[in-house]
């Protein structure tokens, strides 16, 4: 990979920290375990609000990312959402331990998740200024592995530094969760200290760039002409649906994992994280690995491949009672989540018409979005009216299937 390759890829190592530890293994366990009344509840709490998210992120990011192609500030704006993340995320420090601080902590979180998916709009849509087209699977997957490698490294001295020590040498109160709630302030500035490489190595474009409301009107024309033009590419068409089931079904199945360990299992804080490390493990090597061959087989293939091996192992990892076959299968699904997403990205950046990609990506975020709200409340509602956090988690299993199944229809593109 060349130099600017690298910088762009490291982005991942940087941002994948957010959804590693906050939205998936450390705070979202905390969330259910120590502020919400009781873990089911605190699982269809977190449900609504990574459904408002959605809703947000579906809104703003198509009309974002056009802004960005049409004033020529995809950088500025990359970085005016990340720092945003950053914020809001070092904000849950402030939630302590206690019921009524749930509302607070969900405004937190949310906030931050939409910066950290608009954010991803600016950086998916530069993917084409790094790599050539015949490499675009390969660069795209070993991003995707490098970002599990950042998850797994933030995971780590969350774990070394903050979680594990008792007494802490940083004097951090347990009874009150600092040594967890220490977690969010770590993932800020991992954000912040890791996410410079590609704000240096990838400047905008030369010349004039229009004023923000000149730039803001282009962008809503040029969105408009993106989705009156879709009718006419049903193959693209059909593969954004598809996108709309399978990735709801994997952001839905990123965000309740830790809760439904913890919930199901028992699993303590350092439980979730060695889980979330072990988890992490597998996952970069699944990414890096089918990064390899992702340009050979094709991305829609390999989306394929990665769905299928979810559905076929999530079966009977929802079904165990046994706490051992529940980490084997978790891992063993684990290594399919990042060649899921990673060729999801290439085949959009094949797709994407040049000087439009982020207007494309944004296209693309509100398939992934659209109907985001959908997955959690559909695991929140199941999860409220049988009181099983089983049969909740199941509804994920329902959405792979759905976006697999339409997947089959769409040609591949190389």
């Amino acid at each position: 990979m060349t130099r600017k390759a690298w910088a762009w890829a490291f982005y991942d190592w940087a941002n994948s920290a957010f959804p590693t530890v906050v939205s998936t293994f450390v705070i979202a366990a905390y969330f259910a375990q120590g502020i919400a009344p009781d873990p089911a509840t605190g699982q269809a709490q977190w449900g609504w609000m990574q459904a408002t998210a959605g809703l947000c992120i579906a809104a703003v990011s198509p009309v974002l990312g056009a802004i960005a192609d049409a004033g020529g500030r995809r950088r500025a704006m990359l970085a005016m959402a990340t720092l945003l993340t950053a914020l809001a995320t070092a904000a849950v420090w402030f939630a302590k331990p206690e019921p009524g601080y749930a509302l607070y902590a969900l405004v937190c979180v949310g906030i931050a998740t939409i910066g950290f998916e608009v954010g991803s709009v600016f950086y998916n849509s530069m993917l084409p200024q790094v790599a050539p087209r015949e490499r675009l699977g390969r660069v795209s997957g070993l991003a995707w592995g490098l970002g599990y490698a950042g998850g797994l490294a933030c995971l780590g001295v969350a774990l070394a530094v903050l979680v594990q020590p008792d007494p802490s040498p940083l004097g951090l109160d347990r009874g009150s969760a600092e040594h967890v709630r220490a977690t969010a302030l770590l993932v800020a500035a991992w954000l912040l200290l890791f996410s410079w490489p590609v704000l240096l190595a990838l400047p905008d474009p030369p010349g004039r760039k229009p004023r923000w409301g000149e730039a803001a009107a282009q962008g809503l024309a040029e969105i408009r002409a993106v989705l009156r033009g879709l009718p006419q590419q049903p193959a693209l068409l059909r593969f954004l649906v598809a996108r709309l089931f399978y990735t709801d079904g994997l952001n839905t199945l990123f965000a309740f994992g830790a809760i439904y360990a913890a919930g199901v299992f028992g699993m303590g804080i350092e439980q979730v994280l060695l889980f979330g490390i072990a988890m992490n493990v597998t996952a970069g090597l699944g990414a890096a690995g089918f990064a390899l061959v992702e340009d050979r087989l094709g991305s829609r293939r390999m989306v394929l491949l990665a769905l299928g091996a979810i559905v076929i192992i999530g079966v009977p990892l929802l079904t165990t009672d046994s706490v051992t076959w529940f980490w084997i299968l978790a891992l063993s699904l684990g290594m399919f989540f990042g060649p899921a997403q990673a060729a999801s990205r290439a085949f959009m950046a094949r797709l994407a018409p040049e000087g439009e990609t982020a207007a494309w990506f944004g296209l693309f975020a509100l398939s992934g979005r659209v109907t985001g709200f959908l997955g959690p409340a559909a695991l929140a509602a199941v999860t409220a009216i049988t009181e099983s956090q089983r049969l909740g988690m199941a509804t994920v299993l329902v959405f792979l299937a759905i976006g697999a199944l339409i997947l089959t229809t769409v040609k591949d593109r190389n």
